[in-house]
């Protein structure tokens, strides 16, 4: 159908030439020659846009606009004016106009306006899809030739993006399209990881930076750097790129971004083992070594990350970092406010370091909640809930006042999660733990071909309950569930973000340095 114009201007007479114009185009207009007709023709008439004269007789422009943005609020106006006065174009914009054209108008700056205020979403969604198709070959060439986890990074990267930009079109072929290829990137992912993962671990000079690595080689050094003002460490708790790439605007309004990397989770990709080895930077078997009470096994009673404090003040010494630290884990809005409100005593130390933990408790509330099911049905609904806390949390608060402080800050994260959506039978008997992407346990049976695993867990630097204790993970977007009760249990963790087991969205997470734009 024709997209419906109102113009409204007391010389329509002198438009002629592109009123004319514009029907070839295949727009049909409307006419009228002050503020008033306007209204009532917006009042009788849908319009899909509407073009405004701003120096008319009785109504002036600016009113006019006024009362159509009281009344419609969502119809865009095109305001055009003889005047170049900045309180017009200002109060204008404020009026929240889609355009602002400047007389004489020629018909090619009349179709550019329409097309970006009309036409644009189905334009970008045409270019998008042309772009992705391009691309399309030359990602599936380098997933065949990929033995490197920096070139799986490039990879998931090149993903998220065309994830992220094809978000708004509707062709349903083009998503397919994307979604086989992200199956096939966690197919081999979950390959690359089966025969590279144990040799990373036991080679932690050539290894990547992984979770007991990253901070030694990355925020160590800023530390020496920064002498004379606190660094900050935040920690969001299970928090995917794709997630980062949602804050990432807002935190670069407030600091420069020095660097945008990844770095890969240990497994099991939980927060009992992968946040426990980032702080130690020790491995989960050495930190049981080494400080016995400063870890609790799967079956131990208690919270499995109670000693992140004591265990982060171990590492720095170990390094040789002679640091005061503030350590605070925020696990709800009350005291992150208390945090914010006493901003200053962070900045009394070398080292502040902030958890929090909500995107954590966002992904299990999911699993539990409905409300939240609803809220967060897919990977594009997970990443707007996420933006819509931090838009209105304590830690924007705090970003601002490091901002303003003039602090440097490194972000990161301990592990993501994955939307699970294949379930994969196990047999475990009562001391098996409840993880739906991990298993850890005895006489545990499986299909081998489904899964990644470990069975002499010391070879993965992992506790032993024991003799016969072995690993298994879940890989690509599958999930483990018990023969009994089979269909329950298939039915309710389906399509729930989860997290432990073996995929880019767990495995490769955000390590970002930030410096104050101060």
């Amino acid at each position: 159908m024709a997209h419906k114009i109102l113009w409204a201007d007391d010389e329509i007479d002198l438009l002629k030439a592109h009123l004319i114009f514009l029907k070839e185009k295949g727009y049909e207009v409307s006419t009228v020659t002050n503020g008033n007709d306007a209204l009532d023709e917006i009042a009788e008439q849908n319009f899909d846009i509407v073009f405004l004269d701003e120096n008319m007789p009785g109504l002036t422009g600016l009113q006019t606009l006024e009362e159509i943005k009281r009344t419609h609020p969502s119809l865009p106006v095109i305001m055009i004016t003889k005047s170049e006065e900045e309180f017009i174009m200002e109060d204008a914009i404020g009026a929240k106009i889609a355009d602002y054209l400047i007389k004489p108008v020629n018909p090619k700056q009349i179709l550019l306006s329409l097309r970006k205020n009309l036409d644009s979403k189905d334009l970008i969604s045409k270019k998008t899809f042309s772009n992705y198709r391009q691309e399309f070959g030359k990602i599936s060439m380098d997933l065949g030739s990929c033995n490197s986890l920096d070139e799986f990074k490039d990879i998931y990267k090149q993903l998220l993006f065309w994830e992220m930009e094809l978000e708004g079109v509707e062709d349903p072929g083009i998503r397919e399209i994307l979604e086989m290829q992200q199956k096939e990137s966690r197919a081999e992912f979950g390959k690359f990881i089966s025969k590279n993962y144990l040799d990373w671990i036991n080679d932690s000079e050539d290894s990547p930076d992984l979770s007991h690595t990253v901070l030694r080689r990355n925020f160590m050094p800023v530390l020496d750097k920064n002498k004379d003002k606190t660094t900050f460490l935040i920690v969001i708790d299970n928090l995917r790129m794709d997630q980062w790439f949602m804050l990432k605007p807002i935190f670069l309004q407030y600091f420069n971004l020095e660097k945008e990397d990844m770095y890969c989770s240990i497994l099991p990709t939980a927060t009992q083992y992968a946040r426990n080895a980032l702080f130690a930077g020790l491995m989960p078997r050495e930190i049981e070594k080494i400080y016995p009470d400063l870890w609790l096994n799967e079956d131990d009673e208690g919270s499995k990350n109670q000693f992140e404090e004591e265990l982060f003040k171990s590492s720095l010494k170990r390094f040789g970092k002679n640091k005061s630290v503030k350590y605070h884990k925020i696990l709800n809005q009350d005291y992150g406010k208390k945090v914010s409100d006493n901003f200053n005593n962070l900045t009394q130390v070398d080292v502040a370091v902030l958890v929090y933990n909500f995107v954590d408790m966002l992904s299990h509330a999911r699993t539990d909640m409905d409300v939240i099911k609803e809220l967060a049905t897919d990977e594009s609904a997970y990443r707007s809930i996420t933006k819509s806390w931090f838009e209105h949390s304590n830690l924007l608060e705090v970003i601002k006042k490091i901002a303003q402080y003039g602090g440097d800050v490194i972000l990161t994260t301990d592990h993501g999660s994955i939307r699970t959506n294949n379930p994969v039978k196990i047999v475990g008997d009562r001391s098996t733990n409840t993880n739906l992407r991990y298993k850890v346990g005895k006489n545990l049976s499986y299909n081998a071909k489904d899964v990644f695993e470990i069975k002499r867990p010391e070879e993965a630097h992992l506790p032993k309950a024991n003799l016969t204790s072995n690993y298994v993970f879940a890989l690509k977007q599958d999930y483990f569930v018990y023969p009994n009760n089979y269909n329950q249990y298939v039915k309710m963790y389906m399509n729930t973000f989860q997290h432990g087991g073996v995929s880019p969205e767990e495995m490769l997470v955000p390590f970002i340095s930030l410096s104050s734009k101060k």
